[in-house]
């Protein structure tokens, strides 16, 4: 299950990956012509940095070299442009990819486990308890919210219907888990 029941919350989930693949496409784009920008531009000769003084500017020379001793240890054919260009890309793609994984998908993993779980459990007459359970520990306000969305009910009744296992109360509540999670109440 990828996607909620409910169709606003699937709406704003099929948004949120469509934007997670634009944005990985984008940066790929820009990746690719990048590298080639960066190919296609002709290697320039070593300038001399007035600025920093002679001891700073033979410190970046001597990081220079030690870039283009990196570049010679590539295989033939790929010069030290060639090189750079490759990690260049690599690391325009990478970051903002990286960044948005680290981001979304582990939110959108966690999505995917509760709801799948969620519906395993509202199969089962335990499971349907737990969820009962878990709606009951929600934040005061949510439980309030399903208490009024219930005939004559408060949220002390509502506990007091899961603690003697009342079929009504455990019903409604696993059913309000569902719906906070997308799914519909089975």
């Amino acid at each position: 299950m990828w996607y909620a029941h409910q169709p606003a919350r699937r709406t704003r989930q099929i948004i949120g990956d469509g934007a997670a693949l634009l944005w990985t496409a984008g940066w790929a784009v820009t990746a690719a012509v990048a590298h080639r920008l960066f190919t296609a531009a002709a290697p320039h000769p070593q300038p001399r940095l007035p600025l920093l003084g002679p001891r700073m500017n033979g410190t970046l020379h001597d990081v220079a070299r030690a870039g283009d001793r990196l570049a010679d240890a590539a295989p033939a054919g790929a010069g030290p442009a060639q090189l750079l260009a490759l990690v260049a890309a690599g690391a325009l793609f990478a970051v903002p990819v990286g960044l948005l994984l680290v981001l979304w998908l582990p939110r959108r993993l966690r999505w995917v486990r509760q709801a799948a779980a969620a519906r395993d459990l509202a199969a089962t007459e335990d499971g349907r308890e737990l969820l009962a359970l878990r709606a009951l520990l929600r934040p005061l306000d949510e439980v309030g919210r399903t208490a009024d969305a219930l005939p004559d009910s408060t949220p002390g009744s509502l506990a007091e219907g899961w603690r003697e296992g009342d079929p009504a109360t455990l019903d409604a509540l696993a059913a309000a888990e569902l719906v906070r999670l997308g799914l519909r109440a089975a």
